[in-house]
């Protein structure tokens, strides 16, 4: 399980350092991709394989937005490894997509984890904060 949210340098190879209490989970490997919002996802790549069956059983190739979306999550991902130090180099195009500069937000979001710039993780935390009690509103009868 990934909890809490940590701030890292980026090394001048690219490379951030996860928190120690997230590597055990990510020995075995861990796919990154393009987030929604703007930021890199992080999987462990046995949480990976899940959901790219999940996609793929979703997304027929006969449809034209079905292959869009089947290329921004694939074409788009990276299978990785961490290093001795617990660290992983970002591939650069999602470095890019995500605009991360000098400094990491690393997110820990249950299963997965997200990789934000430092300034657009606080403009999606300050969302994230004036926006929970209208999701959680939303979302009560489901529980």
């Amino acid at each position: 399980m990934f909890l809490g949210e940590f701030e890292y340098k980026i090394d001048q190879k690219g490379r951030v350092p996860f928190p120690p209490k997230f590597r055990e989970e990510l020995r075995q490997g861990l796919v990154m991709s393009q987030g929604l919002e703007r930021c890199i996802n992080v999987y462990p790549s046995s949480e990976w394989q899940k959901i790219s069956e999940k996609l793929a059983a979703l997304l027929p190739p006969t449809r034209s937005k079905a292959r869009r979306m089947s290329r921004f999550a694939f074409a788009t991902a990276f299978s990785v490894e961490l290093d001795a130090q617990g660290r992983v180099a970002l591939p650069l195009p999602l470095r890019q997509y995500a605009e991360i500069g000098e400094v990491a937000v690393i997110a820990g979001l249950n299963n997965y984890i997200e990789i934000w710039s430092k300034e657009n993780w606080e403009t999606e935390s300050d969302l994230m904060k004036n926006q929970a009690w209208q999701i959680s509103e939303s979302t009560e009868e489901r529980y």
